[in-house]
């Protein structure tokens, strides 16, 4: 089997136990998936499990006996480069710049957002769960190829 040169990694948070079909429309092709957080239910994570293999933590809101499982924080490598995932990246207990990471990813605040500091990639999908105010209905997407994180973020159109 030939190694792929890039890698596409689908990021949502903040679900809620809603799974959107415009959101499982618009991460279907990618490699991987990072659940940021604020789930609501193990039947978003069978959901996401049949597009790709999925990298998960728990969120405050995620307080049910089946979220037990998950972690609160969680590095993934994924061809070279460390991504670190929380849910609401005001706790990051780590600098992720001297840990080596070439990615945060984190919800909680329902708004997406993306800018890089330090070296890092920060990378907030917002929220693809019921709608929070007036904010956009959000997910994102990460391409890795030669040691390097992009991300793009994505409004569903509803």
């Amino acid at each position: 089997m030939a190694q792929k040169d890039e890698l596409q990694v689908g990021v949502i948070s903040d679900t809620h136990g809603l799974m959107r079909p415009e959101a499982i429309a618009a991460l279907a092709r990618v490699d991987h998936i990072i659940h940021a957080g604020d789930i609501g239910g193990p039947h978003v994570l069978a959901a996401l499990q049949a597009i790709a293999p999925v990298t998960a933590v728990r969120g405050n809101n995620d307080i049910e006996r089946w979220a037990t499982a998950l972690p609160e924080t969680s590095t993934v490598k994924l061809m070279n480069c460390s991504i670190y995932l929380i849910h609401n990246v005001r706790e990051l207990p780590i600098d992720p710049a001297e840990a080596g990471v070439s990615a945060v990813v984190a919800g909680h605040s329902h708004q997406a957002a993306m800018d890089v500091r330090n070296g890092v990639l920060f990378f907030n999908p917002g929220s693809a769960g019921p709608r929070r105010f007036r904010l956009p209905i959000s997910l994102g997407r990460l391409t890795i190829r030669d040691g390097t994180v992009r991300g793009k973020l994505i409004t569903l159109e509803l």
